[in-house]
């Protein structure tokens, strides 16, 4: 993967000059014009340099550095042509930040490429589509990104909370072309009454407190992609209209009549499996059909053994980079991580190493033995109980397999115990096989 370079600047003739000479010596070079289009490149893997302007249109450059929407960098240079004591030292008080007068010199600039790329902050540990990973499960996924990125297909992926559904989504929408933004919402995160006017949008005076006109995230999308995450927890009537959204074509605001053409891809994600969602009515059965032309289903990071250290390594790596520091990882920091079963996924790594670097004063970074999360309990009677935290899918799976057992492996009986049917049985099984389950 080529050195990238973020340059966020108002001065067009300056960012195209940079970006120019940046392409010239292998650099991958993004641009934005104001605070807010920074914002949209959130999506971006850890850029090797940041080149930002003082003085923006809707801020200070400054305010960049600690903006979470911002894409992890290493060092940041601060380019100014009106120059301040003031804001001289506002930067050099930064432990990253280096402070250059503009017009910036050749010779300069080159050198500081030079230095990015050497530090190699991006070429290091990520893989195809800035993400992680070289353990099969991930090439599977990488392959089937290549595979339905350029087309139409819509795409359902699934998996347990914290295995980079989003990121998936944001690689596929980057692989795509498509021009518009990404725009991700999560629909077990609003309140149900209020989710139709977000996706819609809505008219003024349609409902109280509605005091202007809306945008919803559709029209907001337009011309780019749409996620919408943990799909199973929208409610039953609303997916019927959005299902009449996806066949259309267009978009009615809330209290609105007139039909709104949208230009918007769909992507969907779900932490619970997509089979047990349909039998137990959390998703209609034709708007399933309608977001799963294509499917993709995330490895949980126990199933990703020899991702771990790796995953490890680039949150530390990014870290170092952000607080311009070096720190490395202590003597059997490597054999506490491998004996994790990471029930929080690579959420809940990332989580860890933080932690662990923020508690670290010297050099070395220390991995404390980790506690390990309760996961099922045998319980009297035929009953089980669950840990607080374990994710839907894995709750289903253990009850499948514990029902199952209780049962005798009657297939017929464990279906009418839990509910489903037959064939749902025999697909889940067929999951946990291709997952390498042994009591499968």
């Amino acid at each position: 993967m080529p050195a990238s370079l973020l340059i966020v600047d108002d001065d067009r003739d300056f960012t195209e000059s940079a970006a120019d000479f940046a392409r010239l010596r292998g650099f991958r070079p993004y641009v934005a014009h104001s605070l807010e289009q920074s914002r949209q490149f959130s999506h971006l893997p850890p850029v090797d340099l940041l080149l930002l302007d003082l003085e923006l249109p809707d801020g200070n450059g400054l305010d960049l550095l600690d903006d979470p929407a911002m894409p992890e960098h290493g060092q940041a240079i601060i380019v100014t042509g009106q120059p301040s004591v003031q804001s001289a030292i506002q930067a050099v008080s930064r432990p990253v930040v280096d402070y250059l007068l503009k017009p910036l010199c050749p010779i300069q600039f080159d050198t500081l490429l030079k230095q990015a790329a050497a530090r190699g902050v991006t070429t290091a540990v990520t893989d195809r589509h800035g993400m992680v990973g070289r353990c099969e499960a991930m090439c599977r996924i990488h392959d089937d990104i290549d595979r339905v990125a350029a087309t139409d297909a819509s795409v359902l992926i699934s998996g347990a909370s914290g295995t980079g559904k989003e990121l998936v989504a944001r690689a596929i929408h980057i692989a795509s072309g498509r021009t518009g933004p990404f725009v991700a919402v999560n629909a077990g995160a609003i309140a149900p009454e209020l989710l139709a006017s977000h996706l819609f949008g809505h008219e003024r005076g349609s409902f109280t407190g509605a005091s202007h006109r809306h945008a919803g995230y559709f029209e907001q999308a337009h011309g780019g992609t749409l996620f919408l995450d943990e799909i199973t927890e929208m409610p039953p009537a609303l997916q019927v209209y959005l299902l009449r959204v996806l066949e259309t074509g267009t978009v009615t605001r809330v209290g609105g009549t007139e039909a709104i053409a949208t230009n918007v891809r769909v992507l969907a994600a779900t932490n619970r499996d997509p089979q047990m969602a349909l039998d137990a009515g959390n998703l209609r059965e034709d708007l399933f059909y309608r977001l799963a032309d294509f499917q993709i289903t995330m490895p949980a990071l126990r199933e990703r053994a020899t991702d771990v250290t790796l995953l490890a390594q680039y949150f530390l790596d990014c870290l170092n980079a952000r607080h311009g520091t070096a720190r490395r990882f202590a003597d059997g920091s490597e054999r506490v991580l491998m004996r994790h079963p990471w029930p929080g996924n690579v959420r809940e790594l990332r989580s860890t190493i933080q932690r662990s670097y923020l508690c670290s004063d010297g050099p070395l970074v220390r991995i404390r033995a980790l506690e390990q999360r309760a996961r099922t309990m045998a319980m009297a009677g035929g009953m089980i109980g669950f840990g607080v935290g374990m994710s839907y899918a894995e709750v289903e799976r253990e009850m499948l397999v514990r029902t199952l057992s209780h049962y005798d492996n009657d297939r017929g009986r464990t279906a009418q115990a839990l509910g489903v049917s037959v064939r749902t049985i025999q697909n889940q099984l067929a999951r946990l096989r291709g997952d390498g389950d042994p009591r499968a």
